[in-house]
C-alpha cells in the first residue's frame, strides 16, 4: 500500500460527473433505505448517535450531503430545525418524501433543497451547527474538499460546530495494519471515495476552526467486523458475507463501547472562532 507524500493514496482519478451518476444510481435503487448512502447501516445509526448528542433542540442545523434524509429526519425528531441538502436530485426527491410521511410535528422542522458543498447558496454564519457525513470523501480532489469544509465553516455563526463524519487515511491504515499482522488481506478504498489525512484537514482550516475532538465512535464495530469476524470466518471455512451489517454478530458489535482508533469512519468536532 502506498501513500504519497501529501498523504494520499494514489487511486484511479474519479470526476465530479462520475461521482454523481454513481450516487444517482444509489438513489434509485435504494430509495428512502438508509442504504442509499451507505450499506452498512449499523455505523449509521452509530454515526447518528454520535452526532445528535453533540446537538441541541431549537438549533438551526445544515445536513449538508444529507441523501435521502434518512438522518436530517432524525436528528428534527430531536428537536433541531434542519435543512437537509444534497447534489444529487434524486436523493432530494426521496428526502421530500420521507419528509410529507412524517408527523406534522417533525416534518415542520425540516426541508430539503438540491446544493453543492463546494458553493452553498445560504449566508454566511446562518446556521448554530453543520452536519457533513461521508460527503468530503466523495469529491475528486484534495483542493475540491478543502472549497467544501471553508464553505461549511462560511455558513457557521462564530461558536458554532462542524460536525464532520468522514473516511480517515489514519483509521484505514491502521485498521489495515492490523488486518495484515493475521494475514488478513488490505480492505481497499472505494474507487470513488479519497479519504480524509486527519493532520492535514486540522491544519488546512485552522485559520477559521477549531479542532476540538476527534471522535472514534465506531472503532470497536470495525474490528469485530472487519478482523475478528473474517478471521472466525477464515478458521470456520464458514463462506458468510462479513460486513453484512443485519448479521447477528454486526447486530452485536454495534452495541459495543467505542475502544481503539481502528475505525475508519471518524466524527471531527470542529469549532467556528
Amino acid at each position: 500500500m502506498s501513500v504519497s507524500a501529501a498523504g494520499l493514496w494514489h487511486r484511479r482519478a474519479v470526476d465530479a460527473d462520475e461521482i454523481r451518476r454513481f450516487w444517482a444510481e444509489q438513489a434509485r435503487a435504494h430509495g428512502e433505505s438508509p442504504s442509499a448512502s451507505w450499506s452498512d447501516h449499523r455505523v449509521i445509526e452509530l454515526e447518528i448517535e454520535a452526532i445528535g448528542s453533540r446537538l441541541a433542540a431549537g438549533e438551526r442545523v445544515l445536513d449538508v450531503g444529507c441523501a435521502n434524509g434518512y438522518s436530517s429526519a432524525r436528528y428534527a425528531a430531536l428537536g433541531a430545525r434542519v435543512l437537509g441538502v444534497d447534489f444529487v436530485p434524486e436523493m432530494i426527491e426521496h428526502a421530500e418524501a420521507r419528509r410529507r410521511a412524517l408527523p406534522q410535528e417533525v416534518a415542520s422542522r425540516l426541508e430539503f433543497a438540491v446544493g453543492d458543498i463546494r458553493s452553498l447558496e445560504l449566508e454566511d454564519g446562518s446556521f448554530d451547527a453543520v452536519v457533513s457525513t461521508r460527503v468530503v470523501i466523495n469529491l475528486p480532489s484534495w483542493e475540491e474538499q478543502l472549497q467544501g469544509l471553508r464553505e461549511c465553516a462560511r455558513v457557521l455563526r462564530p461558536g458554532g460546530l462542524l460536525l464532520l463524519s468522514e473516511a480517515t487515511e489514519q483509521g484505514w491504515q491502521r485498521l489495515n495494519a492490523l488486518r495484515r499482522e493475521w494475514g488478513l488481506p488490505d480492505i481497499p478504498m472505494p474507487p470513488h471515495n479519497l479519504y480524509l489525512d486527519q493532520e492535514r484537514v486540522a491544519e488546512a482550516v485552522a485559520d477559521v476552526l477549531d479542532l476540538e475532538e476527534i471522535s472514534d465512535f465506531a472503532s470497536s464495530y470495525y474490528v469485530a467486523t472487519r478482523f475478528l469476524k473474517p478471521l472466525l470466518a477464515a478458521a470456520a471455512g464458514a463462506d458468510v458475507d462479513v460486513s453484512d451489517p443485519g448479521a447477528e454478530l454486526n447486530r452485536w458489535a454495534a452495541t459495543l463501547p467505542p475502544a481503539g482508533d481502528y475505525g475508519t469512519q471518524k466524527l471531527f468536532l470542529l469549532r467556528r472562532r
